[in-house]
């Protein structure tokens, strides 16, 4: 049996009706660029989160995150906190609102930030960069969100804005509150294969204030209050209306996709026992998306070679933390500075995880990691 680690095309079993309709829709129109399917899907999508008229959307994730900290007042030589095991766009966007990295490593349970760490870090560089200590971008992990209310609590004390990246948690909650809500700006991904995912780039962005709402819808179209009358420095970055018609389309499946994905991940955990085989950990808190299912093995390549023998498909999120990247040398972290990260990056493989898996494809994985694990 192969088994893939991730499909798209069966998607179209689900709503394929509805996305073309919704195509045609845009295309008749004639109509692309801020219009009332985007306006429509705001809506919509500001509804599911419990935050309605608070969503803005834009051009990626990796914008979402850079709109946010613009929104919050980061600008170039300013300081933004994030941890190290992200994909890195996050610390992409960070570097395009202009500012620095500093990283913090993440607690050994969820492998998300890291409460003690941040305020451990906080207070021995408040010293030394003072005001321009001036966000925290926490990362919800793999549909799993990070601890906010002690993240809050010290950002709060260290006056500092919070920025979630949501971007893998379209669904997840924290005490009853969806991921992206919590903060004082939060960052979805629209990207393909996301648990909500358009056809092409795509993100949002959601405020906590009136005020900042407006403020987004300036900055991802030039700065414009209206049309070529600029009042900030904007930049380029719009959810166009093609995509926000099969956003609108895709999102009434989204709860039964997710409650697959969990359905799925309740069977990885049941049913992988392998001895050497660490499942990720499930965090009382809330809720976990499942985004991705990503388990720990000390001999992550044989683990992936073996089960590639076996058709089943295995990806690594992500195998490199974000200061051993050549990109980012110039932070100046050595190997070995952020222990957590970096022994997690060596032993993580993401399983199959969409939700149009089958019981069988299901089993198959099981079985084949019992047997090669």
């Amino acid at each position: 049996m192969k088994v893939p680690f991730g499909d798209l095309t069966r998607e179209m079993a689900d709503c394929g009706d509805e996305i073309r309709s919704a195509v045609d829709r845009v295309l008749a129109s004639g109509w692309f660029i801020l219009g009332r399917e985007l306006d429509a899907f705001e809506r919509a999508f500001g509804e599911y989160l419990g935050a309605p008229e608070r969503v803005v959307g834009v051009a990626s994730g990796t914008e979402a995150i850079q709109l946010g900290l613009m929104a919050a007042g980061v600008e170039a030589g300013d300081f933004v906190v994030t941890v190290p095991n992200t994909a890195v766009p996050t610390a992409s966007a960070i570097t395009a609102a202009g500012a620095t990295l500093l990283l913090v490593d993440v607690a050994e349970d969820g492998l998300t930030m890291d409460p003690e760490a941040l305020r451990d870090a906080l207070a021995r560089e408040r010293p030394r960069l003072g005001n321009r200590l001036k966000a925290v971008v926490p990362v919800h992990l793999y549909g799993q969100c990070a601890d906010m209310d002690p993240i809050l609590e010290i950002a709060r004390e260290f006056d500092l804005a919070v920025v979630e990246d949501a971007c893998q948690a379209h669904g997840a909650t924290y005490r009853g509150r969806q991921a992206g809500t919590i903060g004082d700006f939060g960052a979805f991904s629209f990207y393909p294969s996301k648990n909500l995912g358009c056809y092409g780039d795509g993100g949002a962005v959601v405020a906590q204030r009136p005020s900042d709402v407006e403020r987004l819808r300036m900055l991802r179209n030039y700065g414009q209050s209206r049309r070529y009358y600029h009042d900030v420095k904007g930049i380029n970055s719009r959810l166009d209306e093609i995509q926000a018609a099969i956003l609108s389309a895709k999102l009434p499946h989204l709860g039964p996709w997710i409650d697959s994905r969990r359905r799925i991940a309740e069977a990885y955990a049941a049913h992988i026992g392998a001895g050497r085989v660490r499942h990720p950990s499930v965090m009382g808190y809330g809720e976990h998306a499942w985004h991705l299912y990503a388990i720990r093995h000390p001999e992550r390549e044989r683990l992936m070679s073996d089960l590639e023998a076996r058709g089943v498909g295995t990806l690594v999120h992500y195998p490199v933390p974000i200061h051993l990247q050549r990109a980012y040398a110039d932070l100046g972290v050595e190997a070995g500075s952020l222990p957590i990260a970096e022994a997690a990056a060596s032993e993580l493989v993401s399983l199959p995880m969409f939700p149009q898996l089958t019981d069988a494809e299901v089993a198959h994985v099981c079985d084949s990691v019992n047997a090669v694990g």
